[in-house]
């Protein structure tokens, strides 16, 4: 069975660190930068699990153009759907960005999609002597995000050459995709992107039609409009 993880996180969070963990190997390109290293959802596949990369969530450097195309790129790649939107941060300052993460992610998905997300908090060695619970406890506010996707989270040291904490995420999404009957996410925009791809369009003309699906209702309207044309 393939699992599909879509990493979604603001610039700076470890998204693509978080991808080459997860895949054991450097596909993802990483390094620092004030600007979101990855300009274009990417897709890198390693045995039965294909990760999804995608921009910087919030990205200024991205007009909302470029950010439709890219929510369009996103979908095609993870078509027929994801098992899991792994939303990745950063412990540390909990910013006003990340308080509406989820709040983007159902706009953009569907408010449904809240079910198959999970928190994966990065840069644990941060923490000191502290446990990531008594972390968690401090921020109120961090626990009503954690709350509005199930209280799913997961954390990860990405300088951690062992592959026990990747076998712990697995172990989690494999139990939230039972939670949601054994289902990965899918929506009417996931399906007719699916329809498209199955009569032969190419990947350029259904990334069109799902970007161009938005038009003047902004990027929300992509799954508002969900291109329900036959």
């Amino acid at each position: 069975m393939e699992w599909r993880i879509v990493l979604l996180g603001k610039t700076g969070s470890g998204k693509s660190a978080t991808g080459n963990t997860i895949l054991n190997g450097n596909y993802f390109e990483v390094k620092s930068s004030p600007q979101s290293v990855t300009k274009n959802c990417d897709v890198k596949e390693v045995g039965h699990i294909k990760v999804i990369d995608t921009p910087g969530m919030f990205d200024t450097s991205l007009t909302p153009d470029q950010l439709k195309k890219e929510i369009g790129r996103c979908v095609y790649l993870s078509v027929p759907g994801p098992h899991v939107f792994l939303l990745v941060i950063k412990l540390g300052r909990f910013t006003e960005e990340e308080k509406n993460a989820v709040k983007w992610i159902q706009e953009n998905f569907e408010d449904d999609a809240s079910l198959y997300t999970m928190v994966l908090f990065t840069h644990t060695d941060q923490l000191g002597e502290r446990t990531l619970e008594e972390f968690l406890g401090e921020s109120p506010e961090l626990r009503r995000l954690l709350n509005t996707c199930g209280n799913r989270y997961h954390a990860f040291n990405n300088n951690d050459p062992g592959r026990s904490q990747v076998d712990k995420l697995m172990q989690k999404i494999d139990d939230m995709v039972l939670m949601n009957g054994g289902k990965y996410y899918t929506n009417k925009m996931y399906k007719e992107v699916q329809r498209r791809i199955n009569i032969g369009e190419t990947f350029e003309t259904v990334v069109a039609a799902v970007a161009g699906a938005a038009g003047a209702a902004g990027i929300a309207g992509i799954v508002a409009l969900a291109l329900i044309k036959k």
